[in-house]
């Protein structure tokens, strides 16, 4: 159960599916002096040695998932859940609830105008009920699947089984508050950015109506 209350002051919300460029952006928003909380970075957080989360997880999935460190080995774990979808949604019941009480923490703890939660499954995993808007990257799943390739170091088969596992794109689109377009240069990007802080702003000035931040 949760002891830390959403900060005031609106939260947005930035997803899209892997290799997007949600981090690229994040950073942007981070030059104009915006805090944010990325959800990736928060699931490694809470699977330290020493967290509850992974003792768990190697009871469940046996010592062959931990490093000779004793840490956890994401390429093998993501192996495991991949291959066996109820093994996914075993490890998301187990993961989740603990990533979105970390999420709360860290942003309780930010003190800009507005704040950002980036996270590749903010509507899967329900955290979009702690944001007041939803701003979604998007690129085409061609430029997904190469940027990951190129990034990450693993098979187009696990590209494509994690592309799989996301929300569709048009229905990721729908569910938008707002859009950027990653699909072209870092100028574009840079721009359309500095259009969304102005809005954003914007609406986190006094007196200015916005959606009330949900409750936990």
């Amino acid at each position: 159960m949760m002891t830390t209350s959403l900060p005031q002051g609106p939260i947005i919300g930035v997803t899209g599916g892997i290799g997007s460029g949600k981090s690229s952006v994040a950073r942007l928003f981070g030059e104009l002096g915006i805090q944010w909380v990325d959800a990736d970075d928060v699931s490694r957080e809470i699977v330290r040695p020493g967290e509850a989360a992974l003792a768990e997880i190697i009871a469940h999935f046996g010592e062959s998932i931990v490093t000779a460190q004793g840490e956890l080995d994401r390429a093998a774990l993501r192996e495991r859940i991949f291959a066996a979808p109820e093994e996914r949604q075993w490890l998301e019941r187990c993961t989740h609830p603990r990533i979105r009480e970390r999420i709360v923490q860290h942003l309780a703890a930010m003190t800009s105008p507005y704040r950002l939660l980036v996270s590749p499954l903010l509507f899967e995993s329900g955290q979009d009920s702690l944001v007041s808007r939803t701003l979604v990257v998007d690129v085409s799943q061609d430029v997904q699947l190469a940027r990951t390739l190129s990034r990450d170091g693993v098979s187009e088969a696990q590209v494509r089984a994690i592309l799989a596992a996301q929300l569709p794109r048009e229905t990721r689109l729908a569910k938008a508050d707002d859009v950027i377009d990653n699909d072209g240069s870092q100028a574009h990007l840079r721009e359309q950015v500095a259009a969304m802080d102005a809005y954003y702003r914007s609406l986190s000035a006094p007196h200015t109506p916005f959606q009330d931040t949900p409750h936990v």
